[in-house]
């Protein structure tokens, strides 16, 4: 993980299945100076997320094999990796499904499509507030679930 303070350059992992995700999320990343790694389903994110330790995921919730919801599950039910903020990137804009990502421990949740901009941005702040829970507690506040 990049400490604080750190001239290290943040780790981006992506995971999505569709490889134009990957490529768009990649490009302007590497713009805004991040580093990025790729992984194309599940099973490699997780592997990666415990060899590499990147200091945030982009994760896809519909993946065939190893789902988003698994895979965070796996993640935030490890201590090794629980830390590391997860934002997700998914078609799935019911109510519902915002809902479970919240509460599954989302750092932010980001509907596909998206802005390249919005994109950096949330990257950006979640990375900047990362250990802190108000945007998922203001979302679950406007969700009015809690």
């Amino acid at each position: 993980m990049t400490s604080q303070g750190s001239t290290s350059v943040p780790r981006i992992l992506v995971v999505d299945d569709q490889p134009d995700i990957r490529l768009m999320c990649r490009v302007n990343l590497q713009l805004e100076g991040y580093e990025v790694l790729e992984a194309g389903d599940g099973e490699v994110g997780l592997e990666m997320v415990r060899t590499e330790h990147p200091d945030l995921v982009l994760l896809d919730v519909m993946m065939p094999g190893l789902d988003g919801w698994q895979f965070m599950e796996a993640i935030k039910a490890d201590a090794n990796t629980a830390q590391i903020p997860i934002v997700l990137l998914t078609a799935r804009v019911q109510r519902e499904d915002e809902i479970r990502g919240w509460l599954s421990g989302a750092a932010d949740y980001l509907p596909k499509p998206f802005n390249p901009s919005t994109l950096t941005e949330v990257v950006r702040r979640t990375l900047l507030h990362q250990g802190e829970d108000d945007r998922r507690q203001r979302a679950l506040d406007k969700l009015s679930i809690i």
